[in-house]
């Protein structure tokens, strides 16, 4: 069958978008590796798939180009509620994850904002291999770690421009304290509601931003102390901003662009 899609980006972060709200899911691990080839196939960080869903507008389902499933994406989450917007013409909808119920709405200047969950601490929510301290990891530079629905270690540097992100970056990512690897930050922070992020994606790249690693370092400049909320996260692709209180969800706000859309 036919299989229509589009192709979007936050900041640079870019995904695919399917939607399967009338049929039946098409995409499997094995297709979404395919697709997910930037030679052979469309190309993306990570594919998000709509279904029906009776208790919001859709269910949202992630994958990333290696064929492996996620349960969050706030990049692929902003694009599909600035679909849903669009379509209802409203200011703000819901939409579900592995993660719950997430409340998106439209900002003045045309961003999209998304509620990305309550960050996880525990050494065994995160996880790590035993029990720790997730706010001063045992390994030099004793980064912190928590989870956003997928597990996140952070750095926090002097100088960012001195740090080798291609080799530190799957150094830590398959480090034995982390069973299910780590996503890798690396932060500079410019003031206390500014930071300079590069990040090491789990399963092996440099992306021109993050949703979910944005707000990780967020979430743990502002556990150690060194941010205040909200924190403007410049990544390498541009902007995005987070919010936290210190205790209940997390808000990720940023802009979505459509790239293309077409048909396999």
């Amino acid at each position: 069958m036919p299989l229509s899609f589009q192709k979007l980006h936050a900041n640079g972060d870019d995904f695919m978008l399917v939607d399967a709200r009338g049929r039946d899911n098409p995409i499997t691990g094995e297709l979404a590796r395919t697709l997910g080839d930037r030679h052979r196939g469309v190309g993306f960080n990570q594919l998000v798939v709509l279904s029906h869903c009776p208790e919001t507008a859709a269910q949202l389902t992630f994958w990333n180009a290696d064929g492996s499933s996620l349960s969050t994406c706030g990049s692929a989450t902003r694009g599909a509620a600035d679909l849903l917007m669009r379509e209802s013409g409203e200011d703000s909808v819901q939409v579900k994850t592995v993660r719950g119920i997430q409340h998106c709405r439209r900002l003045d200047d045309q961003s999209v904002s998304v509620e990305m969950g309550v960050p996880q601490f525990a050494w065994q929510e995160i996880p790590l291999a035993t029990a720790l301290d997730s706010l001063a990891l045992p390994l030099p530079g004793e980064p912190a770690a928590c989870s956003m629905g997928n597990p996140h270690c952070t750095f926090f540097v002097e100088d960012l421009q001195a740090i080798d992100v291609a080799t530190l970056g799957p150094q830590i990512e398959a480090h034995p304290l982390f069973p299910q690897k780590t996503n890798v930050h690396f932060v500079q922070v410019i003031d206390r509601q500014t930071i300079r992020l590069r990040i090491w994606e789990r399963n092996g790249a440099i992306p021109l931003g993050s949703g979910s690693c944005s707000c990780g370092a967020a979430v743990n400049g502002i556990r150690r102390g060194l941010l205040d909320s909200p924190v403007r996260v410049l990544c390498d692709g541009g902007p995005v901003t987070v919010s936290w209180d210190g205790q209940g969800k997390v808000r990720l706000a940023g802009g979505v662009e459509r790239v293309f859309s077409g048909t396999l």
